[in-house]
């Protein structure tokens, strides 16, 4: 079973660039409630709140009461915009969602085991193909990540979706192909030159090309 947060949201009355401003310059973010049978809901929320969960991974994987006034509803997080100045939150949205239904969402990958894989003992880096698998999955049991091992993985190895158990309920979007999650790189190396060692390469250019000039024979004639 989904543990289920509670956030506490105001109820708001009218919609417009104006009543949104004002919002926010009470510390509150505008938003909306949408979906199911219900008429959407203006809302607004305590910027902190927002700022809080929405930092949190898998946030929009997360299930939530939303507690409207004392009216609860069962939600999820489906989008939240931010400021392109200050990338503090200005406007959020919860999509209504019923008991017993499935949704689709995007479930966090996270890989373990990394010290037991040959191919990371030996420098390899882990290439991450998807960072979240697109899943259908049960709203009352939504995992909070998938857990992606690496063990026995050398350089070159790749892992693929049905190599991976998935928890209960949940079905991958993509069933027509077996997709790769992620793969063992090779090393990556580069030689950076510090300013140090150029200093020192542009003194010895000039005595290097001075040794290597031919001596002037007696009367000036090479």
């Amino acid at each position: 079973m989904t543990d289920i947060a509670t956030l506490v949201a105001e109820r708001r009355e009218r919609a417009g660039k104006g009543t949104a401003r004002s919002v926010r310059r009470k510390g509150y973010v505008p938003g909306v409630v949408y979906g199911g049978k219900a008429e959407p809901t203006l809302i607004s929320m305590d910027i902190r709140a927002v700022v809080r969960e929405s930092a949190r991974e898998g946030f929009m994987a997360r299930l939530y009461e939303l507690d409207i006034a004392g009216a609860k509803e069962r939600v999820l997080p489906r989008d939240v915009q931010y400021d392109p100045v200050t990338d503090w939150p200005v406007h959020v949205d919860f999509l209504r969602v019923a008991a017993g239904t499935r949704i689709r969402i995007g479930i966090p990958v996270h890989f373990v085991d990394e010290g037991e894989s040959p191919g990371i003992k030996r420098g390899g880096v882990v290439n991450v193909v998807r960072h979240e698998i697109e899943s259908y999955v049960p709203v009352d049991n939504i995992p909070p990540y998938v857990s992606v091992s690496l063990k026995g993985l050398d350089i070159g190895d790749s892992i693929h979706i049905r190599a991976i158990a998935l928890p209960e309920g949940m079905r991958p979007v993509i069933q027509d192909r077996d997709f790769t999650i992620a793969s063992i790189a090779p090393p990556t190396t580069a030689e950076v030159e510090t300013p140090a060692a150029a200093a020192a390469t542009a003194e010895a250019a000039p005595a290097a090309g001075a040794a290597a000039a031919p001596a002037a024979a007696p009367g000036g004639k090479a």
